[in-house]
């Protein structure tokens, strides 16, 4: 087994979204599909009081992707047109695929400690299935398995780890995505096949990912908050956690790319342009919802 190594290092931007809500944006949906099959990747934090009242993202549409949204703290309220109303708190996960067209608000509510945070990844969907029947889940925190192995700790919402399946199951495709924490001088590694793409988002701490001084990410030393984009030069990762520090937190995100031409458009991601259009009248004529 060889190990991964690392492309290069992202610094996420800041960005507004929704009704004026501050973000950390590492992905956006770009023509170039880089991170095939994921378009987008988001953390959210509404913790500075410079930020002014939690707006949140009043009712919009979707349209060709997936969305999964993990909270960390705090909740967000949803509502959607397929008549779907829920809170999604502390350790939850929204999974939504919009499919041929979705309509859905979501409102932030602070936690017991007065924060709200969590994580948004948008995922394709393959040409075949953008206009397919919209769906909807919330998965508890409860029923997120939480596997525990020589120092790390592991939170599994989609993908496979130690024996163990996430419950998030039914997205096209595929992906692993899991919150690993490791503990001081723990190392962690994980078999990614050839051609997957790999990305980790580190948000606590720091540690070594199998890194390339060749690519200038300092022999591989990933410090929060940024995400490391993997080569597809090995066929593992391998994470190691400094012994004198306190750890490393990050979210590990994989899957195969769908190797389609895809036309992002805001909240749209079709394969031509002529979709995008059509997408467009529809909002307009009111068409875009279908029962």
């Amino acid at each position: 087994m060889t190990n991964r190594t690392i492309s290069h290092i992202i610094e996420p931007q800041l960005v507004i979204e929704g009704a004026g809500v501050l973000l950390r944006r590492s992905v956006a949906p770009r023509a170039s599909n880089e991170y095939d099959p994921f378009l987008l990747f988001d953390h959210f934090a509404f913790n500075n009081p410079l930020e002014g009242p939690i707006r949140g993202f009043p009712t919009h549409p979707h349209r060709g992707i997936e969305t999964v949204t993990y909270m960390l703290e705090g909740s967000v309220n949803h509502r959607d047109s397929l008549g779907n109303a829920g809170k999604i708190g502390s350790g939850d996960v929204q999974w939504m695929t919009s499919g041929r067209g979705i309509l859905h608000e979501e409102m932030p509510r602070r936690g017991e400690n007065g924060n709200i945070y969590g994580f948004q990844l948008w995922v394709n969907l393959p040409a075949a299935q953008k206009m397919g029947q919209p769906r909807y889940q919330e998965v508890s925190a409860g029923e997120i398995p939480v596997v525990e192995k020589d120092g790390a700790t592991v939170r599994l919402v989609a993908g496979e780890y130690n024996g163990t399946h996430g419950p998030v199951t039914e997205i096209a495709a595929s992906p692993l995505y899991m919150d690993v924490k490791l503990a001081p001088a723990a190392k962690f590694i994980y078999p990614i096949p050839s051609g997957h793409t790999v990305l980790a988002y580190v948000f606590e701490g720091a540690g070594e990912f199998s890194g390339d001084p060749s690519t200038g990410s300092g022999q591989g030393l990933v410090e929060s908050v940024s995400m490391a984009v993997f080569k597809d030069d090995g066929d593992q990762i391998e994470v190691k956690s400094d012994a004198a520090g306190r750890g490393v937190q990050f979210m590990l995100i994989a899957g195969a790319p769908f190797k389609e031409v895809i036309v992002p458009y805001g909240p749209f991601v079709m394969n031509t342009v002529e979709e995008i259009q059509q997408t467009i009248q529809e909002l307009r004529n009111g068409t875009f919802i279908k029962q």
